[in-house]
């Protein structure tokens, strides 16, 4: 720690904020943290991301079987720790008029980054402190339906491109359902059939919207990484925050992920005024789009049941489960939808509605 201080010191002495005052935020799920760093009548945000030196390397410009070859959840990780990740995609972000903050110096070797201080008027705040939260919700609305004007980019920057957020990555991604929700539902390993059906069923049911053209998808767009930002105009009012894992993806990702909000109730209302907003926004039909929201929904889903599950039981961070019996009402909404059909009878099967929550069963690895 001493010498990731002195590193952190050095890189605002280079970025010429010699002797700030450095007042840490609370963390998060991620190996990143931030800090607010200040000297007379300046603020900033320091980024600091330190390298994972375990992490295996993929050349810039991997192709989709050097993604595969390395791994999806390795390359997740490169992804997430490279700084340079983060800067490219603020850049683009902000070419295209969106409230990413400004990059005012930054060492990707390092993993630090000094950006622009965008305040603390996260959303859920702000609306739990009287705010409009329909209001707050069309913004963000707005800044999909703007975002999603154009096709995914295929490169980001010279050197970092957008990974496709394909079939490969997203059955990675529900297999941490059986990973680490069903031993810790219930005191077992999953089988290999369990797994093998609940992935197979996954597939089918994602072939559709991966079919589908792919946007820009932040990954992570919700009410405690949105910034209201009042005094700005249109799409630009809503700050993005954590946004280095994006990728290219569908449509439905980030819709759903803000009106399925893991972290707080989304009202009803807002709900299907945020939905229909983005539907007139892009022209699509309510109907032939609902089985893509459904499945993308659900699979978004069954993923952070997964990863809360980890987060508690190997990161040691129970408070996540708190938050499991508000994503399991989530998923079961979703696979309420007629195109889900066998996955919600394997999903009834294996978890009775008594598991859909904060398990009992809490067994050590």
């Amino acid at each position: 720690m001493a010498e990731r201080a002195e590193a952190m010191r050095a890189f605002l002495d280079s970025a010429g904020w010699r002797g700030a005052a450095l007042a840490p935020l609370p963390g998060d799920a991620s190996t990143r943290r931030y800090v607010r760093v200040s000297r007379g009548s300046g603020r900033a945000m320091l980024m600091d991301q330190p390298q994972n030196a375990e992490t295996p390397q993929c050349p810039p410009g991997a192709t989709p079987e050097e993604r595969r070859a390395l791994g999806y959840n390795a390359m997740t990780r490169l992804a997430a720790g490279d700084v340079g990740r983060f800067v490219a995609v603020a850049q683009y972000l902000r070419s295209r008029g969106l409230s990413a903050p400004e990059v005012y110096f930054a060492d990707p070797a390092a993993g630090f980054a000094l950006i622009e201080d965008l305040g603390d008027d996260l959303f859920d705040r702000v609306i739990a402190d009287g705010g409009d939260e329909a209001e707050l919700y069309a913004a963000a609305t707005d800044v999909l339906a703007a975002l999603h004007g154009d096709g995914a980019p295929a490169m980001l920057s010279a050197d970092k491109p957008l990974y496709p957020y394909d079939a490969t990555a997203q059955l990675a991604e529900v297999d941490l359902m059986t990973e680490w929700f069903v031993p810790l539902a219930f005191g077992r390993s999953a089988t290999g059939h369990e797994i093998s059906e609940h992935r197979d069923l996954w597939r089918a049911a994602l072939a559709v919207p991966m079919a589908q053209p792919s946007v820009f998808v932040h990954r992570d767009y919700h009410a405690q990484n949105l910034l209201w930002l009042p005094a700005r105009k249109g799409a630009a009012r809503v700050g993005l925050l954590d946004f280095q894992d994006a990728v290219a993806g569908s449509r439905a990702q980030d819709l759903m992920h803000l009106v399925e909000d893991a972290r707080r109730d989304v009202t009803e209302e807002t709900r299907a005024m945020a939905l229909g907003r983005y539907l007139a926004a892009r022209g699509l039909d309510a109907e032939r789009f609902g089985a893509e929201m459904a499945t993308i929904a659900a699979q978004r889903n069954a993923r952070i049941v997964g990863i809360f599950a980890r987060l508690y039981k190997r990161d040691n961070k129970p408070r996540y489960l708190d938050y499991l019996p508000r994503v399991w009402g989530h998923l079961s909404r979703d696979l309420e939808h007629p195109a889900l059909g066998a996955l919600k009878a394997w999903y009834d099967a294996m978890f009775p509605v008594e598991l859909r929550g904060r398990p009992r069963v809490e067994v050590n690895a």
